[in-house]
Parts: C-alpha cells; sequence; structure tokens
C-alpha cells in the first residue's frame, strides 16, 4: 500500500467506517430477513445480485490478467501477475457474500453442495467458483511459499483456472441468455458480453489497484511501461464492447419489436437514465477513449488510472442496467393494474437503506482484506525487488 502514513491512516478511517455501516445493514438483514428490502412480486432481484455479478466478473478478469504472464508468459505484465490474484481473491468472496444476503434462506447455501442438481446453471456455477478458488489459492501458496519447480505448475494451474473463469462468466451469461420469458436477456450473445465485459473490468481493476495502491515501483520507467501497455489493452477491449454495445441496441431498436425494444427505452429514458448514458456511456465508453487516445495523458499513469475507475463503475452500471431494468417490465398486460394497492407490485426500484448499508459494508470488507492482502503478500515480483 501507499508508504504514505496520512494517506494510510485516512484509507483505513474510511474503510472502518464502511465497515460499521454495514454492520447496521447486517443486523437489519438479520432480524428483519427480506421485509426492509425495496424489490417485491415484479422486481425480484436488485443491488445486491448486481453487485454479485459485478464482483464475480472482476475475479474473473483480474485473473485473466494475470493469465498473461503465468499462463502465456508475456513478461510485460509480470509486475501486475500478483496483483491479479490478489484482486481476483479478494473480489470472488464478496460476490458470493453480495449473493448469499440475497438468498430467501441464507443458511442453506450448503445444499448446492449436498443437495447439487446440475442441470442448473446456478448449481453448476458453485461448482465452478469452488473449483477457481481452489486453484486460486493454490496458485497464491506457489507463489510465495514453493520456490521449486513453481514456474511450470503455476503455468498449468493458470491455464485450469483461465478454464474455469471463461466457463463461469459464460454460464453467468447462458443463465440470463436462456430466460425466454424475458426477451432483453433471451440472446445468445449475453455469456460472450459476460467474458468480454469480465476481462474490460479486470483489466480496469488491476489498473486503478497498480496505480493508486501499489506504490513499490523501483524502476520508475519500467513502471510508466507496465501503465501504458495495460491502458492500450484496455482501450482495445472498450473499443470492443461499445461495437457490441452498439450492435446490441441499433439492431433491437431497428427491428422494432414491442417486447424487445421496451426495456431499452426503460434503460435509455427511464427515471434512472444517468445509469447508462453517465455510467455506460459517459465513464465506460468516452472518458477511456479520450484519455487513452490522447497520447499525453497515455503517458501519464494517475490519467490511466482515472480512465480505469471509469471502466469500473462503468461495468457496475452495466450490470444494474441488465438486472433490473428488465424485470421492471410485468410479463402480462394488465398485471399491475390486476392488484390494486400492493405497494411491491411497482415498476420502480431504489435500493432501501438496508440494501445500501449492507452494499457499504461489504464495498468496506473488501477496502480491509485488500489492505491486508497486500501487507501479507507484497506484489512486487522478486526479481523485480532485488533490481
Amino acid at each position: 500500500m501507499n508508504k504514505n502514513k496520512g494517506w494510510t491512516i485516512a484509507y483505513w478511517a474510511i474503510a472502518i467506517v464502511m465497515l460499521g455501516v454495514g454492520a447496521i445493514g447486517l443486523y437489519w438483514r438479520l432480524v428483519y430477513g427480506h421485509l426492509l428490502a425495496n424489490y417485491g412480486e415484479l422486481i425480484v432481484w436488485g443491488l445486491w445480485v448486481a453487485m454479485y455479478i459485478f464482483f464475480v466478473g472482476l475475479s474473473a478478469g483480474a485473473f485473466m490478467v494475470s493469465s498473461l504472464f503465468y499462463a502465456f508468459g508475456l513478461e510485460r505484465f509480470r509486475p501486475v501477475a500478483r496483483l491479479g490474484l490478489l484482486v481476483s481473491l479478494i473480489a470472488m468472496p464478496l460476490g458470493l457474500v453480495s449473493i448469499w444476503f440475497d438468498l430467501g434462506h441464507m443458511w442453506r447455501f450448503f445444499e448446492l453442495y449436498t443437495r447439487p442438481s446440475f442441470t442448473s446453471l446456478m448449481s453448476v456455477e458453485v461448482w465452478l467458483y469452488t473449483a477457481f478458488l481452489i486453484v486460486l489459492v493454490w496458485m497464491i501458496w506457489l507463489e510465495y511459499h514453493d520456490e521449486e519447480k513453481k514456474s511450470k505448475m503455476l503455468k498449468v494451474l493458470s491455464a485450469i483456472g483461465l478454464v474455469l473463469v471463461v466457463l463461469y462468466e459464460g454460464a453467468g451469461g447462458a443463465l440470463y441468455g436462456v430466460a425466454a420469458a424475458r426477451p432483453a436477456w433471451h440472446g445468445g450473445l449475453f455469456p460472450l458480453l459476460f467474458i468480454l465485459s469480465a476481462f474490460t473490468a479486470g483489466v480496469a481493476g488491476v489498473i486503478v489497484a497498480y496505480v493508486f495502491f501499489s506504490k513499490d515501483h523501483p524502476d520508475e520507467e519500467d513502471y510508466r511501461r507496465v501503465v501504458s501497455e495495460l491502458g492500450k489493452l484496455l482501450l482495445a477491449l472498450v473499443a470492443i464492447e461499445s461495437l457490441f454495445l452498439f450492435s446490441e441496441y441499433s439492431v433491437a431498436l431497428y427491428s422494432s419489436v414491442p417486447s424487445e425494444i421496451a426495456p431499452l427505452i426503460a434503460i435509455l429514458t427511464g427515471p434512472y437514465w444517468y445509469v447508462f448514458w453517465i455510467g455506460q456511456i459517459g465513464l465506460g465508453i468516452v472518458l477511456p477513449l479520450i484519455v487513452l487516445l490522447w497520447k499525453r495523458a497515455r503517458q501519464s499513469p494517475v490519467w490511466v488510472g482515472i480512465a480505469g475507475v471509469g471502466v469500473v463503475i462503468a461495468t457496475f452500471a452495466m450490470r444494474l442496467n441488465i438486472v433490473i431494468p428488465p424485470l421492471a417490465l410485468p410479463e402480462l398486460n394488465g398485471l399491475i393494474e390486476a392488484v390494486p394497492g400492493s405497494t411491491r407490485m411497482s415498476m420502480q426500484y431504489m435500493p432501501s437503506s438496508m440494501e445500501w448499508f449492507l452494499a457499504i459494508g461489504i464495498v468496506g470488507f473488501g477496502m480491509a482484506l485488500f489492505a491486508l492482502g497486500y501487507a501479507l503478500f507484497p506484489t512486487t515480483p522478486p526479481a523485480e525487488k532485488e533490481a
């Protein structure tokens, strides 16, 4: 972490406050269950589900960044290989905790192991998550404790982990893609979109961690080179993701099929239009393209880091738009009018205080884990440290 003592104190103070806020939300969740949540009969998934698919995607993407060195041997990404493993290890539990709070019966999660149904994509995902975590912990143990013959083993494990993250992100996208009752989800591109956005978020997350939190850079020129390489990779991924987004929206809007364009209109012009236009477009496309195409800004680690922050926020905004707007549209015409006076049969959703408090606590928990992990597992490669 940053060696500035004042900055470190401020970081821990923010993390502790966020954990305190989260503790209040946890108390409400354990005592009142879902009664204090603002989703209902129509919108059954909310903030926690969006956080879940965001964090597991971030974990997958950060591992992909590490695999560029461990599996493919690209030396220019060696300085961020360990950092990618650390970010991946922290993000995955954050995602699983987020979806755990969303479960109606939190304490029955173990039945996914004792009574699995491998025809269910959700069950398959959990087993893939478990296998991936085993591979991830094994790699970290080898990297820090086993100096003999670790290179070949790390390469094998990284290749296995890469297959697992592609599978579980693809399964996550397929879980939505096979939902024929929701036209906004039903499509064959969803698995690919999940994999692509995960890699984009992972690269952006590693950039943010490397620029703003990793301060052990013996060679300033090498540090700038690594940030520049990551920036180029992020630029390419943002460009590809922009093409996918344009293709998805333009084809659906041009076709003018009511069931397909209704959720898109809700995203573009609904009450939370700013999540798309400011979040996804402004921070996720316009900002990184301006920064990473402008040579002077691209050569500045801070500006590349700012672009990374924008992409991370935009990825979360995209997850919100994947989950909530398609659910806000009733599957049957007149369904809402048929249940007069119901406060939970609503097309509007805004997370409640309990949902926000728990979300803040989860992020604070992640900040604390990152600081502890960075202290216990230095991310600077041994050879670079010796130099």
